[in-house]
């Protein structure tokens, strides 16, 4: 096999010159440049970054290492946390069983899900001085539906219930927790970041009567070809794992400094009890495995004859489902469907780009992004979560000592790529 074919096969999709399918290879050139950068500054450890254009690779590189120490190189089939990038493919799952009329969007969690029949909604403090009993909960004015948990619409306070319990609790008994909380609004009128993707995992394995890890390797990644994609990795891939980092501020004398938070060799993911898979933010994969998932979403849920959705559905999940609710994770000029982050004008974002583009990132620095008029998609993978102390905008740090973060990166990525269009 010759050095292309063995890239060509890594890379998940096909590889072609970037003048074949309209990109300037010398442009593309400088994403190498900013990304060696980014690991000179222990931004990163290691990054690997994927460019493909109308389901051509014109860009596969891996730079920089696995750990801080350098002892081993960042490889083109490292296999990586994708924390909340799980998202998407959770919202393909249950896509695949709305397809096949087991529930419509808008249906109660509660026919599936009875601890979430009877939801309370904190209304908030009574007013001073008032002393009215049971003003402070209010029932909820409506049923969470599907829609809401995949658009972040249901009113779930936060992760807290998923996070902070056993490890060996599996998702359903955990989002048993999550029900007996108070939501923080009405369901669907406004958008709060949280549970609704590992919710909605626990519906998939509901109707299915399997796990979400078997689901998803029968329904999704054997029939795509996506070998390293899983929710634990097995112990002979341990070598391809790459330690875990975060930016911390240790002192003021110190600075800035990568701390480790997840070690291959003890990893939960390595030797955990295998129970949890968190659709919201549990699953591991390669570049070369995400990017024939992307391209099956960009071709309208097809690759290589294989057809997971109808072209109506990834319209469906890629179009604005929150109205002008702010989406404060990606920021002003972007809404949110059933799992990704949508572009919706092109001056409220930093970065240059298409009105319809889509995507989502990961705490553990994976960036995502398609461009369905471009034909366009953009795969960055890193394994640093963001700094502990965020800024106001919850973005950036206001630090401007603090390491680049994931997103930042990953929206470097995409201003490279979109520069390097030139037909």
């Amino acid at each position: 096999m010759t050095t292309l074919e063995r890239t060509q096969v890594s890379a998940g999709l096909p590889m072609a010159a970037p003048e074949s399918v309209g990109m300037s290879a010398a442009r593309l050139g400088r994403i190498s440049d900013a990304m060696r950068r980014h690991i000179e500054a222990r931004d990163a450890t290691g990054i690997v970054t994927l460019v493909a254009r109308h389901g051509r690779v014109v860009h596969f590189e891996a730079q920089g290492a696995m750990d801080i120490d350098g002892s081993a190189p960042m490889g083109l089939d490292t296999v990586f946390r994708l924390a909340s990038m799980t998202k998407p493919v959770t919202s393909v799952a249950a896509m695949i069983l709305h397809e096949e009329g087991h529930f419509f969007l808008d249906d109660p969690i509660s026919r599936f899900l009875p601890a979430f029949k009877t939801m309370m909604v904190n209304a908030g403090s009574p007013p001073a001085g008032s002393h009215i009993p049971g003003v402070g909960l209010v029932p909820a004015h409506r049923p969470i539906t599907m829609r809401d948990c995949l658009t972040h619409t249901a009113g779930f306070v936060s992760n807290e219930a998923i996070n902070r319990t056993s490890v060996t609790q599996t998702i359903a008994e955990r989002t048993l927790e999550l029900a007996k909380r108070p939501l923080a609004f009405q369901p669907g009128t406004d958008w709060r970041y949280g549970p609704g993707h590992e919710v909605a995992g626990v519906v998939v394995e509901a109707i299915s009567g399997m796990t979400l890890e078997a689901f998803c390797q029968e329904r999704i990644f054997a029939p795509l070809g996506m070998p390293d994609s899983s929710f634990y990795l097995p112990e002979e891939k341990v070598g391809r794992f790459p330690t875990l980092y975060q930016a911390a501020r240790l002192d003021e004398a110190t600075g800035w400094k990568l701390k480790e938070v997840d070690r291959p060799a003890t990893s939960v993911k390595v030797r955990g009890p295998k129970v949890q898979f968190a659709g919201g933010g549990g699953l591991l994969s390669t570049p070369a495995d995400y990017a024939r998932f992307g391209q099956m979403l960009l071709n309208g849920g097809e690759l290589d004859g294989v057809r997971l959705l109808g072209r109506k559905s990834v319209e469906l999940m890629t179009t604005n489902h929150i109205g002008g609710f702010f989406n404060y994770v990606r920021g002003r000029g972007y809404g949110y469907g059933l799992g990704f982050g949508v572009r919706t004008d092109l001056v409220g974002y930093p970065a240059v780009g298409t009105v319809g583009t889509y995507g989502w990132g990961g705490a553990t620095g994976p960036y995502y992004s398609a461009d369905p008029k471009e034909g366009l998609l953009c795969l960055l993978f890193q394994q640093v979560n963001a700094p502990e102390v965020p800024g106001p905008d919850d973005a950036f740090s206001d630090d401007p000592k603090a390491p680049g973060i994931p997103r930042r990166i990953g929206q470097e990525l995409e201003q490279f790529a979109y520069q390097a269009i030139v037909d």
